[in-house]
């Protein structure tokens, strides 16, 4: 299966910005959906949005919309995940997803190992 890795987390100061990595080695995902998750530790995990490859459209759970925008490069085959005014409640490990599935129904069959991102003065 794709080994999708996460990249790009780290700790950022309120109201700052970082952007997220999703790639897979040696395989492109600009044929896939691709969904972002976010977990606390000890809490239920997160669906933070999702870019389809069909239509190239985006979606976003609806209290992140204006804060967070996923993107595509195609000639990297990588999605990304840029995330500005972020706040302390935004702290969570991050995660990509994918079903292999051109559309936005991602359960998550291949994950990534995750990358933490801590927002804190």
């Amino acid at each position: 299966q794709v080994q999708l890795v996460e990249s790009g987390g780290g700790l950022v100061q309120p109201g700052g910005s970082l952007r997220l990595s999703c790639a897979a080695s040696q395989v492109s995902l600009d044929y896939y959906a691709i969904a972002w998750f976010r977990q606390v530790p000890g809490q239920e995990r997160e669906r933070v949005g999702c870019t389809s490859s069909s239509d190239g459209n985006t979606y976003y759970k609806d209290s992140l919309k204006g804060r967070f925008t996923i993107s595509r490069d195609n000639a990297k085959g990588t999605v990304y995940l840029q995330m500005n005014s972020l706040k302390p409640e935004d702290t969570a490990i991050y995660y990509c997803a994918t079903d292999y599935s051109p559309d936005c129904w991602v359960t998550g069959i291949s994950w990534g190992q995750g990358t933490q991102v801590t927002v804190s003065s």
